[in-house]
């Protein structure tokens, strides 16, 4: 409903299918999270791994969460501290006169969220009634022969598809080919495997479910049926997997000690799994879901569906979204490797230009695959996750994380994938409202740094990490990003303005007068996980500032009845404590300058400004974006797997592609086992970011990266757009093609460039594009008038 026109526009403007692109391997998975190979419908997500004779697909369902209200502990008030607002007066006293570390222990002490890990036993969430995402279970299909068949694998082979979102692995074994086909539909809601075989007599197969969860009953139901139903220990929630068989064997009873379906004599078998829970994203209660009305309404609707007609829809359906955007950045013959050998002679400094577009695609894959109208959002995982205590609780991560993953949607022809996330932060007002309440006696709504689906909007249970009062507005940048890109002045009207004129009501209510100029500052606040506590984190200041440029902005488009509103955001703006250059030429992160350019930590928050924010331009604002490059070069090239390719967007802005490329290289640099993010970032062979270990993020923004080396849009208003063309584009590309990607303004860019220059553009204006439209390549600037609906072609 948020995103139809959007949906609708993007659609009907399609850059064709992609050269194929896949992920090759000639072995078998061995481990979850760096080999194991994800296909999602954006409700569940399944790993398969492929392994000859005794298969693994492990699979999650996106809401399967423990923690929250049905814990009966502290996470009833979502973490929340009644009436800690009063401690913020004597909070910022502290601060102002200068006694620092007696302000971190009251903050630390009462301005944090409370947990309760009392009960926490060993395979439990480490977070207690926090909880976390959990894994669901497993498939386990066995192909059963004789004993006197002792032949070895040969000729295995384990692929991805991305261009179609099917998986495969094949191999022989004793004189027969055997085969298995996977993915995940979204218009179905199921998972499928089809395993066949050219065995003689065809081959039997043993299908069984498995999970971690302790309150279960796994239960055969007919002879094609198995039903996996229980409750999660904490919370009480109930789920509900079932899987059915189809097959053109014999099935048969299968052994006493565990619940299977057995087939003999089978050409093939096809398997499909749906689940559900009883979740629902309704405050206070998050309960309201039927996990077996659902399972049953889903399976009827694929019954007597032939396999290939339902794999053609799933297919026909993924293509409607991943097709739209198109990249080739050449190819030297390094794509007939596996993928992880290619990515082990690219980390030696081999040039793979289509391994970096493979992996740009990647991105779009993954997000496409975990994120649909109707889904939850993606989290730190997308919807992966194979542990029932994965790190940091596989949750949304507000400080950056978050953020991150959704980065790509709008730039790279995704409106729809953005629509959960949409909906998520819409859920977010009610309980954040009231930890605007108890921690700031302000209005308008807030959310912290680690976040559930459960009602968790506190800051989190420590200061230095857990307090984010700007990550509710910041989230908030993505519903101005989304009209931005795809405009729909209905939806402004009715989603996105409301949603931002409520938190600039609770940044009036919050920041407060620096008492040394006057200048309006968040207090207490903390730069991300970096340095100390503080008045006038500068990263807060920056949020602020883009909320209320956008505000001002919308009101250009649908004035805001509420004059003196609109003037309050106005004189906000022009009293937040501005941008600084210290000492070092660096820009501050604080206040005060306190940089030390022998720091190398992995968040660079206070860049916010510079992006995903619009504060900071080299073409606008050539000091200001030079004191950012300082901070840069002080910084480093090292970093977590999302810092890297945070950096990849830093240095796209600054306009130096070479160096945005040197950092795109470094995230798709081989992570092995890596699991401590101590290590530093890369991808796993798998081609899963390395935070370490996975998170999606990193893969996000490397998309998001590429896309602005290529295309920008920042610069200009939604009344007159200004479209960079090519404004970092590196070295290592002089030639290529993109089509498809999108621009501020709702225009969507085809470009052809050779021998590093621009050969040719194409301009697509949608329904509600701005008429009036500057491009800029290089030292070039042109002004263009363009109707709704035109597209237009440019040579520079």
């Amino acid at each position: 409903m948020l995103v139809a026109a959007a949906t609708a526009a993007a659609t009907a403007v399609s850059a064709g299918a992609a050269a194929p692109v896949k992920l090759t391997y000639d072995t078998p998975a061995g481990d979850w999270m760096t080999e194991a190979l994800p296909i999602g419908n954006g409700y569940i997500g399944a790993m398969f791994y492929g392994t000859p004779m005794a298969d693994t697909i492990q699979f999650t369902e996106e809401s399967l969460w423990e923690g929250g209200p049905a814990t009966g502990t502290t996470t009833n008030e979502g973490g929340n501290r009644a009436d800690a607002w009063k401690y913020l007066a004597p909070v910022r006293a502290l601060l102002d006169s200068g006694r620092v570390a007696e302000a971190y222990a009251l903050a630390n002490r009462e301005l944090t969220g409370k947990i309760d890990r009392s009960g926490v036993r060993p395979g439990d969430p480490e977070f207690g009634d926090y909880g976390a995402q959990q894994t669901f279970g497993n498939i386990i299909v066995r192909t059963l022969l004789s004993g006197a068949d002792t032949d070895t694998v040969s000729d295995y082979v384990r692929t991805l598809d991305i261009g179609q979102a099917v998986g495969n692995v094949a191999y022989r074994r004793g004189g027969a080919d055997y085969r298995t086909e996977y993915w995940a539909s979204y218009p179905k809601r199921i998972v499928a495997a089809k395993y066949d075989n050219t065995a003689d007599g065809g081959a039997g197969y043993e299908v069984l479910l498995t999970t971690p969860h302790r309150d279960v009953s796994i239960r055969r139901v007919g002879k094609d049926r198995l039903e996996l139903t229980g409750r999660l220990t904490g919370n009480k929630l109930g789920f509900q997997a079932v899987v059915t068989v189809r097959t053109d064997g014999k099935f048969v009873s299968a052994p006493k000690s565990a619940p299977a379906l057995r087939v003999e004599g089978a050409r093939y078998i096809e398997v499909y799994l749906s689940t559900g829970t009883e979740y629902r994203n309704s405050y206070p209660t998050y309960r309201g879901g039927n996990p077996e009305a659902l399972n049953e309404k889903v399976l009827a609707a694929i019954d007597r569906v032939p396999y290939d007609s339902l794999k053609a829809e799933h297919v026909r359906d993924y293509r409607s979204v991943f097709d739209r955007v198109s990249l080739d950045l050449g190819t030297n013959g390094q794509a007939e490797l596996t993928t992880p050998e290619r990515q082990r002679q690219y980390a030696q400094g081999a040039y793979d230009p289509a391994l970096e577009a493979l992996f740009f695609q990647w991105g779009r894959y993954l997000l496409i695959s975990s994120s649909r109208p109707g889904t939850m959002p993606a989290n730190l995982q997308g919807k992966w996750n194979h542990s029932v205590n994965p790190p940091w609780a596989c949750d949304y991560h507000m400080n950056i994380n978050q953020q991150m993953i959704y980065w790509p949607a709008p730039l790279t022809g995704m409106p729809e994938v953005n629509a959960p996330l949409v909906e998520y932060i819409l859920s977010l007002r009610e309980p954040g409202r009231k930890t605007a309440r108890e921690y700031f006696n302000a209005r308008g709504w807030s959310v912290h740094t680690m976040n559930n689906p459960l009602g968790f909007t506190a800051p989190g249970w420590e200061f230095n990490w857990g307090y984010a009062p700007n990550a509710a507005s910041w989230l908030a940048q993505h519903l101005w990003e989304q009209y931005a890109f795809y405009p729909d002045s209905a939806y402004l009207r009715t989603v996105a303005y409301p949603v931002m004129k409520e938190l600039a009501h609770f940044w009036f209510d919050y920041l407060t007068l620096d008492p040394r100029d006057g200048t309006l500052v968040s207090s207490p606040s903390y730069s991300p996980e970096h340095g100390d506590i503080s008045a006038g984190a500068m990263m807060d200041q920056e949020v602020a500032w883009d909320l209320f440029t956008n505000i001002l902005e919308a009101d250009l488009i649908l004035p805001d009845t509420d004059r003196a509103f609109i003037d309050s955001v106005r004189t906000a703006r022009e009293r937040l404590s501005p941008l600084k250059i210290g000492k070092y030429g660096q820009l501050q992160e604080w206040k005060e300058d306190l940089d030390d350019p022998q720091d190398n930590h992995r968040h660079v928050s206070h860049l916010f400004a510079l992006h995903p924010g619009r504060q900071i331009s080299p073409l606008n604002d050539p000091k200001l974006a030079e004191a950012a490059r300082k901070t840069l070069v002080y910084r480093g090239d090292d970093g977590t797997g999302w810092s890297l390719a945070w950096k990849i967007n830093f240095w796209a802005r600054l306009l130096d592609g070479d160096h945005a490329y040197k950092m795109s290289r470094r995230v798709l640099r081989p992570a092995g086992s890596a699991t401590k993010m101590a290590t530093g970032g890369g991808a796993y062979s798998n081609l899963l970011c390395a935070h370490p270990p996975f998170q999606m993020d990193g893969n996000m923004g490397y998309v998001s990266g590429v896309a602005e080396m290529l295309l920008q849009s920042h610069r200009g208003t939604m009344q007159v757009p200004v479209i960079d063309l090519l404004p970092a584009l590196p070295v290592a590309w002089p030639n290529g093609e993109v089509q498809g990607l999108r621009a501020r303004g709702g225009y969507t860019v085809g470009m052809e460039w050779k021998d590093g220059k621009l050969a040719e553009a194409t301009i697509e204006a949608s329904g509600q594009s701005p008429q009036k439209l500057i491009l800029s390549y290089r030292e070039n600037i042109r002004a263009f008038r363009i109707r709704p609906g035109e597209r237009i072609t440019v040579k520079f």
